[in-house]
C-alpha cells in the first residue's frame, strides 16, 4: 500500500539547518532555526527550570497519567499568566497540549468540528505551520495583508481593509506579540481598531501567543491578548511555554477557549478533552509540571522572571547594535526598523536571491523570505552580519 504515498515538500527551516551543518566555514552564522541562543551559541536551561527539576526529582512519587486535559493546576497557572484577570476564570476552558503547535492543531480541529465551512484568516506572512496544518485539514484560508516590504512595518490600512471582509463564522488568527516571521507588531491603538472590526464583523479571533516575555516584557506582551479576550464574546488562545521557559523539547503548550456565555464552558471543556483523546490521549506532563511549580513558587517565579528579562534585554540590545552598525556602514537610517521590531525575529524585506547571496558569499543562513533569528547573533557576529548585508547591496 505504501507505494501510493507521495513525497511531501521539505521543511525549509530543517533543510536550512542541514545546509548549515554541512558548511565547513568557521565564520558561518545560523539565523534560521527559531530557538533562543546565548552569546556562546547555546540554548541554555533556565535556572528556575533546573531548580524545579531538582525539586521534582526529590518529590515526585508517580509517573501515572494525568487527566485528558492535563493537570488542572497547569491550566489555572497558564490561564493566569496569559489572561490574568481580563476575563473570569469560569469563562475559560483549557487543555494542555504537546507544545504550542499542538494547541494550534487542536484549535483548528475544534473550529472544523464547530463549523466545517469556516474560513481562517491568516496574516501575510505568518508562521508556515499555520497554513500547512490548515491545508492538511482541508480548511479554507484567506490571507490578510500585514507586512509592508517598503517600510518593514505593518501595512495597517491593508490589514483593516482585508479583515473587514470577514463575517460571522470566520476565524481571524492574530499573533499576540512578537509577530513571526516579521517582528513587526501592532501598537495599542491599532489593536483597538482590530477589536472594533472583529465586533463589527462578528468574526471569532484566535490568538497565537508563543513569545510572551520576549518583546516588551511579560505583562506588556500579554496586553493585546487580554484586550481582545475581554472585548469579544468568544476567543481561542493557543499558548506556548517553549520560548519563555526555554523548554522546547518538553513540548509544553495550552489551548484555551473563552466564552462569555458561562454555560458553554462545560461543553467547551468536554470537547477539548475529546480532541486530546482522539489525538494523543493524555498530554505530556513533565514540562507542564515544571511550569506549574515555577509559577506557584514565589522564589522560583522571581528567578524565572529575572532571567526572562535578561533574555529579552539581550535580544533588544542585539537589535539596537545591529541597527546602529548598519546605519554606520550605510550612512542611512533605512535599517532602523530592526530596533523597532520585537521578539526573536525580523524580516529584512529582501528577495530570496539576496538571501541566497548572503549564504553563498558570507555563510549567513536565514530563511528564504529573509526572516532572521536575532537571538542567533552575539556581539562578535553583529558587525559580520552588518557588513555582509551592506556588501550584498541590500
Amino acid at each position: 500500500m505504501f507505494e501510493t504515498l507521495q513525497s511531501q515538500p521539505a521543511d525549509k527551516i530543517l533543510a536550512l539547518m542541514a545546509q548549515y551543518r554541512e558548511d565547513p566555514r568557521e565564520n558561518k552564522i545560523d539565523l534560521g532555526v527559531g530557538v533562543y541562543k546565548d552569546a556562546t551559541g547555546l540554548t541554555p536551561v533556565m535556572r528556575a527550570i533546573k531548580a524545579a527539576e531538582h525539586k521534582l526529582w526529590e518529590e515526585q512519587d508517580s509517573k501515572s497519567y494525568v487527566g485528558l486535559v492535563g493537570d488542572p493546576a497547569f491550566g489555572d497557572a497558564t490561564v493566569k499568566l496569559v489572561l490574568d484577570d481580563s476575563v473570569p476564570r469560569e469563562t475559560v476552558a483549557a487543555a494542555a497540549t504537546p507544545g504550542g503547535t499542538g494547541a494550534i492543531r487542536q484549535a483548528f480541529e475544534l473550529i472544523q468540528m464547530a463549523r466545517p465551512d469556516t474560513r481562517v484568516f491568516l496574516s501575510n506572512p505568518t508562521w508556515p505551520n499555520h497554513p500547512s496544518i490548515l491545508k492538511y485539514l482541508g480548511m479554507e484560508i484567506v490571507e490578510y495583508r500585514y507586512f509592508d516590504d517598503e517600510t518593514r512595518g505593518v501595512d495597517f490600512d491593508g490589514l483593516i481593509a482585508d479583515l473587514k471582509t470577514a463575517k460571522k463564522g470566520d476565524v481571524v488568527l492574530l499573533h499576540g506579540c512578537c509577530h513571526n516571521p516579521t517582528g513587526a507588531n501592532l501598537n495599542a491603538a491599532q489593536w483597538q481598531d482590530v477589536i472594533a472590526v472583529l465586533l463589527e464583523t462578528g468574526a471569532t479571533p484566535m490568538v497565537d501567543i508563543a513569545y510572551q516575555g520576549f518583546g516588551d516584557g511579560l505583562e506588556a506582551d500579554a496586553a493585546a491578548t487580554r484586550a481582545v479576550v475581554s472585548s469579544v464574546p468568544e476567543c481561542i488562545i493557543a499558548a506556548s511555554c517553549s520560548k519563555n521557559f526555554g523548554i522546547y523539547r518538553e513540548r509544553t503548550g495550552m489551548l484555551m477557549v473563552m466564552s462569555t456565555d458561562t454555560s458553554a464552558k462545560g461543553l467547551n471543556q468536554q470537547t477539548l478533552a475529546f480532541l486530546n483523546r482522539q489525538n494523543f490521549s493524555f498530554p505530556p506532563d513533565h514540562g507542564a509540571r515544571l511550569v506549574t511549580m515555577i509559577l506557584n513558587d514565589d522564589v522560583m517565579r522571581a528567578d524565572w522572571m529575572s532571567e526572562l528579562e535578561e533574555i529579552r534585554t539581550n535580544m533588544l540590545g542585539l537589535r539596537k547594535s545591529l541597527a546602529a552598525e548598519l546605519q554606520r556602514l550605510s550612512g542611512s537610517d533605512r535599517f532602523g526598523f530592526l530596533a523597532e521590531h520585537r521578539g526573536m525575529f525580523s524580516r529584512l524585506g529582501t528577495t530570496p536571491e539576496m538571501v541566497e547571496k548572503l549564504r553563498v558569499d558570507a555563510g549567513i543562513y536565514m530563511v528564504g523570505d529573509s526572516r532572521m533569528n536575532i537571538a542567533g547573533l552575539n556581539a562578535q557576529t553583529v558587525p559580520i552580519l552588518a557588513k555582509a548585508i551592506i556588501d550584498a547591496g541590500i
